[in-house]
């Protein structure tokens, strides 16, 4: 139940609204975060060098109550979505119950681990999704090395006799990482909600840990070793980040404009909405005004060519490509729409530019619309 609450409370903040541009992390950063804690119930095993019975021997389950989690990374942003950080972690939670022993008893203690994880991400852009929004998913795996320190667990039995584990043990640890960012509004600054599962394998059974048993009288009967199996971390955090080398957000589009700037005589624009060669009404009258003209100035040549914006419906390398034929084919609508008003085909010679030569420099991935655009030269 405390699991899926957890999980419910970081779908919700995943989901929440923010008010930005979403942000490509290029150059340094540094992330802060804290937050909910869940151990996963660990079996751990009293041996006995003497071989006599004790109470609580043999093997037993710890189940761990509430806990935290606080880290802080310093990492690097490539731009192209990969990140890699440096990170160090303290976790803790409280220890509540000892099930599975030969006598009933009460336990009550607190465990903590320490140590950092070297971290590979990447940001997922959904703008190659057709989704522009301020938030960027992430997902992540780290490598590292925990510290892992039982704080004199003490089980009281019935009867009277009890048992004390305690001990510090270190060793490998891996960590899977899925998460959100959402843009503040403040160029670097973001919010991050996120969900770690950390494991250790097989840390813990090698008798690091010691364990002391005393009876009703407090006198103390036999002691050894204490050993546990694979631990996993279940975690639930809210956190910072600052980039100190974000690149600012390209230029919003500007609006559609009626008609487009004064031109020279010999010259005319033909404008296009995103990803359509479909002439609009204004831009049939616009090749109809260069026809005409073509037959009032002494004209040998037409040249008619395709631009695009540097944003493409189609994700990746292949959008670059995809706009080069975009860009043609808008060249072709309007050569079409010349013969049709009385220019003879021979006169007409098209070219498709694609992204090259804007009309108006951007950022990348921006929608432009003045950059979407066949020209027409009266040679």
């Amino acid at each position: 139940m405390r699991l899926r609450t957890a999980l419910l409370a970081t779908t919700l903040m995943a989901a929440a609204p923010a008010a930005a541009s979403a942000t490509t992390i290029t150059g340094p950063y540094v992330d802060v975060g804290g937050g909910y804690n869940l151990v996963q119930n660990q079996h751990m095993h009293l041996g006995n060098p003497a071989g006599a019975a004790i109470p609580g021997g043999g093997s037993s389950q710890i189940r761990h109550n509430t806990g935290f989690t606080g880290f802080g990374s310093f990492g690097w942003g490539f731009g192209n979505g990969l990140r890699a950080e440096v990170e160090g972690v303290y976790n803790f939670s409280y220890i509540n119950h000892r099930g599975g022993t030969n006598v009933l008893g009460k336990t009550h203690s607190s465990d903590e681990s320490y140590g950092g994880f070297v971290n590979v991400l990447y940001d997922i852009d959904l703008k190659q999704f057709g989704i522009d929004a301020p938030v960027t998913p992430f997902v992540g795996v780290g490598a590292g090395y925990l510290w892992q320190r039982y704080n004199n667990m003490h089980t009281n039995f019935v009867g009277g006799a009890s048992t004390t584990v305690a001990g510090t043990r270190g060793g490998f640890a891996y960590q899977g990482i899925v998460g959100a960012a959402f843009d503040t509004g403040i160029p670097g600054f973001q919010v991050t909600t996120e969900y770690r599962m950390i494991g250790q394998p097989g840390s813990f059974v090698d008798g690091a840990y010691n364990y002391s048993s005393f009876n009703s009288t407090g006198a103390r009967t036999t002691h050894g070793h204490a050993n546990f199996d694979q631990r996993f971390n279940h975690q639930f955090i809210l956190g910072l980040r600052y980039a100190f080398d974000t690149a600012p957000p390209p230029p919003p589009p500007a609006p559609v404009v009626a008609a487009p700037a004064p031109l020279p005589a010999r010259s005319y624009l033909v404008f296009f909405d995103w990803d359509k060669y479909n002439l609009t009404a204004r831009a049939r009258q616009i090749v109809a005004e260069a026809a005409q003209a073509s037959t009032h100035i002494q004209t040998t040549r037409i040249e008619v060519n395709g631009y695009t914006d540097n944003s493409a419906a189609r994700p990746g390398p292949a959008g670059q490509k995809y706009n080069l034929g975009l860009s043609v084919r808008r060249a072709q609508s309007v050569k079409a729409e010349l013969i049709r008003d009385g220019v003879p085909a021979a006169a007409i010679d098209i070219h498709g530019y694609g992204e090259a030569h804007p009309l108006v420099p951007t950022g990348p991935n921006t929608r432009e619309p003045q950059n979407r655009r066949v020209e027409i030269i009266l040679h």
